[in-house]
């Protein structure tokens, strides 16, 4: 536990690439390529992301992914699925063997490099007993610090089939993560307007992210489930701008529970989550701040994804925000 004890800046999102996994999901890949114009293609399923090699990048070289994490000046990370990879909606026979060999893959990286790395668990989720099952492997057997799924499944997120997944993470006393995938990789294709201009990625995912909380928080899950720390990325999606409005809804609408009905119900509810801050607008996180509390923020980078922050921007918040990770990850003395 010495990296993580003593790491000044701690990164909790970062995707990584297994090369173990390929072909982990039998039919549905996954899939490396370079095409005759040395173009990289990556596939899942019918899903074929084309242009981002992920071959010697940070994604799959841990090494290649030291040094860039030492010139940004990140300590440690934990390492998470890749979101193209969730599999939430394949037969579950090919998720759970995909998950099982993702998992003991990460844990091998992970091991090799303790005072760096830790490791999430993928689950899957459209068999909640095996996700728990899984998640209760990966922690006891593998020693993966939480479990890390999509944002959108097979089920609602607060659907009852999930509680068995939510009391195994309180059992195990291991958080949650959630993080959107582009929908259509292996799921429902989704509005076909978000297939312009990224939009599936850009704004879709800010979507997923408040349809989740919206969910955990109308659904009842963290009242059924009041020791369970799920962390949600991208500062909450478009939480920021739309909490008083979901608090309205909770209040005034036909269908509110009796649990978001009194004031400031939602506004207690979402102080029960976590997010990571990664996000493009300052006074977008700012306001998250002022909802949540800072004591609810962990420091995320999206590490060598196309919207990772400039280097300048890292230490400061980077570093205010590590305690916080320590206390989410159970790491703090």
């Amino acid at each position: 536990m010495s990296g993580i004890a003593t790491a000044r800046i701690i990164d909790l999102h970062a995707h990584a690439v297994l090369e173990e996994t390929l072909g982990a999901a039998g039919r549905f890949g996954p899939e490396i390529g370079i095409d005759a114009q040395d173009v990289p293609w990556y596939r899942v399923g019918d899903y074929k992301l084309i242009g981002v090699r992920y071959r010697g990048s940070p994604f799959m070289d841990p090494e290649v992914r030291l040094a860039r994490m030492g010139a940004a000046g990140i300590d440690f990370q934990m390492l998470s699925p890749n979101p193209l990879t969730y599999f939430h909606y394949i037969p579950a026979t090919e998720a759970i063997a995909f998950c099982r060999r993702h998992n003991n893959a990460l844990a091998s990286l992970v091991n090799r490099y303790p005072d760096q790395f830790a490791g999430a668990a993928a689950l899957p989720m459209q068999d909640p007993v095996a996700a728990a099952d899984e998640l209760k492997r990966a922690v006891r057997e593998l020693g993966l610090w939480a479990g890390y799924v999509g944002t959108d499944t097979t089920r609602p997120l607060d659907h009852p089939d999930f509680d068995i997944l939510y009391q195994a993470c309180v059992a195990l006393d291991v958080p949650l993560f959630l993080h959107p995938a582009p929908a259509g990789v292996d799921g429902p294709k989704g509005d076909p307007n978000l297939l312009r201009y990224d939009l599936n990625i850009v704004a879709g995912f800010a979507g997923q992210e408040t349809i989740a909380i919206a969910s955990l928080i109308f659904g009842g899950v963290l009242e059924r489930h009041p020791a369970l720390d799920i962390c949600i990325s991208n500062a909450g999606g478009a939480i920021p701008v739309l909490a008083a409005r979901l608090a309205q809804a909770g209040q005034l609408r036909p269908w509110a529970p009796d649990h978001t009905r009194k004031p400031e119900a939602f506004r207690n509810s979402l102080r029960r989550l976590w997010f990571d801050a990664h996000t493009a607008e300052p006074r977008a996180l700012d306001l998250l701040a002022e909802l949540v509390g800072r004591d609810r923020l962990v420091y995320g980078t999206n590490f060598a994804g196309w919207d990772q922050p400039a280097v300048d921007e890292l230490s400061t918040l980077g570093v205010e925000l590590a305690p916080n990770a320590r206390r989410l990850l159970r790491k703090a003395h």
